[in-house]
């Protein structure tokens, strides 16, 4: 196993158990593939500094629903109505 923070895929492939252990002292390992970082794998708890699934934050602006025609409906008449239609797909139909 080399002695830096890298670690090729094949090597982690192979020696899983040693890489682990590495992380379990405390070592973040940084997994390499053809020379190129691909992912790091740290102890549990520690920090990066960065997300690890990037996502949207900005604002997306206003949603522009169009109006159907249909009934104005508060939080709790759309709780009740989603509910119901939930009972209904798991206990089949009264028809």
């Amino acid at each position: 196993m080399s002695d830096g923070a890298e670690v090729p895929l094949r090597e982690l492939n192979q020696q899983t158990s040693r890489v682990l252990a590495r992380v379990a002292a405390g070592e973040t390992v940084t997994i390499t593939k053809d020379g190129v970082p691909i992912g790091d794998i740290v102890p549990r708890g520690v920090l990066t500094g960065r997300p690890a699934y990037p996502f949207r934050t900005d604002p997306m602006g206003d949603l522009d629903i169009p109006d159907l025609g249909g009934p104005v409906l508060d939080d709790e008449e759309i709780g009740a109505t989603l509910r119901g239609m939930g009972e209904d797909m798991a206990g089949g139909s009264d028809a």
